[in-house]
């Protein structure tokens, strides 16, 4: 072949030339459609020709695929049209079932409403920022505390020891106001608490002087924090006595308008006071039962009514058995009836019979004190009434043992009158475990005290942000408290549009009001244990 001067400078000589015509033959021999490999195809198996070879055959000419028309041009659009810059496991099998899991997690957990007593945190990142705080983090926490301060943080903190704001908010969110305050007794939990009081100086058991001084103080106090809530200047508040726990809920908050309280456990005494008192209630527990047995009724009713003629000739031969026997037993009522009346007797016996059948009615609703199931809810101007009835209830103090003349305790997120500022007790450990790939660090931080649901959010909030978005907390409630999960049965009302205004002066991040105005969904159980994984949550009850 020819070559022009101008092609011998392009390629370099005859020798180059003939070495790249050996390789254009080869390229001849083995020519394919680069786009058909399965490497670069999703859509074809991988014994499947391409559709290039089988529509097109292959041509003499540049064994390059052409970028102006032709079929190839063709199927070079096609095949590029499906081409991902990076892999995305997208109608692949190996990880189709991946996403919707991922994407079915929530970004936040249901709120809980049981108070927990020990919470732990772990996360394979460190917890050193927990640390010892500088006077001046500790100051500036406890002072946002007191003024409500909103403090957001980003996505991802770099280096969280180094985050002033960061350890500031921590302090500021393990702060809780308590009353009665006495350093040497530890008031929560109050049920099951002989044991730990036991021995404890009370000089109060056998004054009762002091005994005055002291529920003069709570009745100031807890009409103080009432009123922070029925202002919506407090969402929410425990009660605690040696024999049950009162939750007072502001309108708003778990999804109800009206102010509510929700009393565990009761007696059918206090039960029976209460209503003395003229203080409307209801069972939500008992009336979940109740409608179950009654959708089983109807259920074994159903079934009862199918035909069936063998059974219906056995229980006529039965009825027709006894009916002498009866005519018998009515003969011998109408004799004693007789005899009692010739004895004058009669009128006693009726009522010990009336108060039997009584007795047989409210059986049921006995069995049940002190469970769970014997949880009352008050709602709307009838929680005022409770508030006196508590107030002037002597029931609620004990007579004898270690909490014997000692006040209920009350426990808020806010500050009211004659509340002692206290704080949740944090360390952090770092231990060393054997695992089969070898020894390996693992970060914890462990807080102690009566932790309220405000505080575990907010806790979560931060642990997003330090941990990036990994860790897990196990949690241990103080159980009388988890039947606080139950769902409220409130009448359907118009929605009521709360000013944003009003809702802020709950003094809480708006993430965690959001979740405290939730409906309760849990049920009269508590979460055990939640666990963040890439910014998503997971729980167990």
């Amino acid at each position: 072949a020819t070559v022009s001067p101008a092609d011998k400078d392009e390629h370099g000589g005859p020798g180059q030339q003939q070495q790249q015509q050996q390789q254009q033959q080869q390229r001849k021999k083995c020519r394919r459609n680069p786009f058909a490999d399965v490497a670069n195809t999703r859509g074809l198996s991988a014994g499947s020709p391409s559709p290039a070879a089988e529509e097109k055959p292959q041509s003499d000419g540049d064994p390059q695929v052409s970028s102006k028309g032709g079929e190839d041009s063709i199927w070079e659009g096609k095949f590029l049209s499906h081409e991902l810059p990076f892999p995305v496991p997208v109608k692949n099998l190996q990880y189709s079932g991946a996403l919707p899991e991922v994407a079915s997690l929530p970004a936040d957990f249901p709120a809980d409403w049981s108070v927990k007593t020990w919470v732990l945190f772990t996360s394979p990142h460190p917890f050193t920022w927990t640390g010892q705080l500088k006077a001046s983090e500790e100051a500036k926490g406890l002072i946002q505390h007191c003024r409500s301060s909103v403090i957001d943080f980003p996505l991802h903190i770099e280096d969280p020891k180094s985050c002033t704001d960061l350890r500031c908010a921590f302090q500021q969110n393990l702060v809780y106001w308590l009353h009665p305050s006495l350093p040497w007794l530890s008031l929560f939990p109050r049920i099951g608490a002989e044991r730990k009081m036991a021995g404890k100086n009370n000089p109060w058991a056998q004054d009762e002087e002091l005994q005055q001084v002291l529920m003069g103080e709570w009745s100031l106090s807890f009409s103080s924090l009432y009123n922070l809530l029925r202002t919506k200047l407090c969402p929410y508040f425990y009660f605690c006595t040696y024999q049950f726990t009162v939750l007072f809920r502001a309108a708003a908050i778990a999804g109800s308008d009206v102010p509510t309280a929700v009393i565990s456990p009761t007696t059918r005494g206090l039960r029976e006071a209460m209503k003395d008192e003229g203080i409307t209630f209801s069972m939500p527990l008992l009336e979940d039962d109740r409608n179950g047995k009654t959708k089983k009724s109807e259920t074994t009713d159903l079934g009862a009514h199918i035909p069936n003629v063998e059974a219906q000739e056995k229980n006529s031969d039965v009825q027709k058995e006894p009916a002498g026997s009866s005519e018998e037993d009515d003969d011998d009522d109408d004799d004693g009836a007789s005899w009692l009346k010739y004895m004058g007797v009669q009128d006693n016996v009726r009522k010990l019979n009336s108060m039997s059948i009584k007795l047989r009615k409210e059986h049921n609703l006995v069995q049940m004190d002190h469970k769970p199931e014997s949880a009352v809810l008050v709602k709307g101007l009838h929680t005022f009434t409770l508030l006196n009835f508590l107030i002037n209830n002597k029931s609620i103090v004990a007579v004898a043992g270690p909490q014997a003349g000692l006040p209920p305790t009350l426990l808020a997120p806010v500050a009211f009158r004659g509340a002692s500022m206290q704080t949740l007790k944090a360390r952090s450990i770092n231990i060393r475990t054997q695992r089969p790939s070898g020894m390996k660090e693992s970060h914890s931080l462990e807080i102690t005290g009566p932790i309220m649901p405000h505080a575990i959010h907010s806790l979560t909030l931060m642990l997003k942000s330090a941990q990036k978005g990994n860790f897990a907390a196990s949690f241990h409630a103080h159980e009388p408290t988890s039947v606080f999960n139950i769902p409220l049965k409130l009448e359907h009302q118009e929605d009521k549009d709360h000013s944003s205004g009003e809702l802020s002066n709950y003094g809480l991040h708006p993430e965690t009001l959001t979740q405290l105005m939730q409906q309760p969904t849990i049920g009269k159980s508590s979460i055990k244990h939640i666990e963040m994984d890439n910014y998503k949550y997971t729980w167990k009850l």
